[in-house]
């Protein structure tokens, strides 16, 4: 930016004044040598160069050297008698202009590296802001506003070829419309348009443009420029392939919840209607069987029906809390009350198993959805029931941590291995030694989670390979705040 007219005569007024007071206060006060004074005049040349630069600094040595005649090569008149007072002058004056330029050079160029240093940290900044975007679309309507943002910038536009679509910072701002971005994208080179403030770079991926981008307000470097565009494409291509990364693995994840979905049909569904079917064909083709035959063939079809229901059940309910689906009516209970309620639904599968309850005393209530959380204690309580030997107890035990009641199921069976502690409780998934000697669907501990997480609480599993489990669940206890899904 150039700078007014009166300050630069200010300057050179300030400069020629420095120059010639110097040489007159040594001459007239201080009485120093002529070597003292030129050393001083040369230090006071170089700290305006340094400041004020070398146009100032040379007419300043001028000065500089008419006065240094003045006051010590002759007092009191500009005349030079002798060679060596020639010789004396010209040094001087050749010194202080070296000395200025030399100065002055090492002030542009500091300028030029500190310049140099703010545009890398502006576009290492850049970089960042562009790697925290996962989706193609999202990153290109935050690019226009970033430039504008971190290189303090009018505004910004940016041209996707590929769709012929403008991204913008703001509002239409006078050239940077959508032909001028065209035209750029056809000459892959950057132009920078001084008289208008607007500069123009292509976004290459390689050697092929996929977009230009134009900025207005602030003249970048050609250089700076590039690197900018250099980036978007290469942060559009990564965002572009995080996504296809993404569709890809949820492809992945899906087919294999596909399959794990046909695995557990096979295994669960298969047993209980080969049982109606067979009590069905034995039924209608055998007339010769008597009446508790037939009563013992309908009571097969009638608990394998329930069984199948309860199958389906399952399955509707893993999808509605998938979706998020869940109504919770939230009330006070004791741990006892849903302790109780889960040992009574459990009372025909346990048979003569022995149950250890172990409820420490002066617990708080908890708020639940008493059938709900229910449902997550049967389910625990069942899993121990089918996983461990008839002959071992099963211990349902409660406890408070902090704002929540933590009530644990832990049996004796054979553990789990440490790599399938983290699967356990994915949908379908089921334990490699026990899903085809026990019966089940996989789906039973995904919906404890969710109706446990639904309840503001916590699902974990501790489990050591021939020692048993211990599967805990947190609720919260009454008086914290509660957690209500819907």
């Amino acid at each position: 930016m150039r700078e007014p007219v009166p300050l630069q005569i200010l300057r050179f007024v300030a400069a020629s004044a420095v120059a010639a007071g110097i040489p007159f206060v040594y001459h007239r006060f201080l009485h120093v040598s002529s070597t003292t004074a030129a050393l001083t005049l040369v230090l006071a040349i170089l700290a305006v160069s340094t400041i004020w630069g070398i146009v100032v600094s040379v007419s300043m040595s001028v000065v500089a050297a008419l006065a240094f005649v003045f006051f010590f090569l002759h007092g009191g008149r500009v005349t030079i008698y002798s060679a060596e007072n020639w010789v004396t002058l010209s040094t001087f004056l050749v010194v202080s202009i070296l000395a200025s330029h030399l100065s002055a050079r090492a002030r542009r160029e500091a300028e030029y590296a500190s310049a140099r240093r703010r545009d890398i940290e502006k576009l290492y900044s850049f970089s960042q802001n562009l790697l925290e975007s996962g989706n193609v679309i999202e990153l290109l309507n935050r690019i226009p506003a970033q430039i504008v943002d971190i290189f303090e910038v009018g505004a910004a536009a940016l041209l996707l070829a590929e769709k012929q679509k403008v991204y913008r910072s703001g509002p239409v701002v006078p050239h940077l419309d959508l032909e001028t971005l065209k035209t750029i994208v056809a000459r892959e080179e950057p132009v920078i348009d001084t008289a208008h403030s607007v500069s123009f770079v292509p976004v290459r991926m390689g050697i092929r443009s996929i977009g230009s981008l134009g900025i207005s307000g602030t003249i970048l470097s050609r250089k700076t420029l590039e690197a900018i565009g250099t980036l978007i494409a290469v942060a559009m291509e990564r965002a572009r392939a995080v996504e296809q990364l993404g569709q890809t693995e949820a492809s992945r994840e899906g087919e294999r919840l596909r399959t794990a979905l046909l695995d557990s049909v096979t295994h669960a569904l298969r047993t209980p209607l080969t049982s109606i079917k067979a009590s069905v064909t034995n039924l209608l083709s055998n007339t010769s069987l008597n009446e508790r035959q037939k009563r013992e063939l309908l009571t097969i079809i009638n608990e394998e029906s329930d069984r199948l229901n309860r199958l389906v059940g399952e399955a509707a309910e893993m999808s509605q809390l998938d979706a998020g689906n869940v109504d919770l009516h939230i009330e006070s209970h004791s741990i006892d009350e849903l302790v109780s309620s889960a040992l009574l639904h459990c009372r025909g599968s346990l048979v003569h198993r022995t149950v250890d309850v172990r409820i420490a005393p002066g617990l708080p209530r908890v708020r639940i959805d008493l059938p709900r959380a229910s449902e997550v204690l049967v389910q625990l309580i069942e899993n121990a029931n089918q996983y461990s030997p008839p002959d071992r107890p099963i211990t349902v035990s409660a406890e408070r941590s902090g704002d929540y009641v933590v009530t644990s199921v832990a049996d004796r069976g054979n553990g789990i291995d440490y790599p399938e502690q983290d699967l356990i409780f994915e949908k379908f998934y089921r334990g490699k030694d026990q899903r085809y000697s026990v019966q089940g669907t996989g789906m039973g501990l995904p919906i404890a989670k969710a109706i446990v997480e639904a309840h503001g609480g916590t699902i974990s599993l501790t489990s050591q390979r021939g020692y048993g489990s211990v599967f805990s669940f947190t609720l919260p206890a009454d008086g914290s705040r509660p957690a209500v899904s819907k």
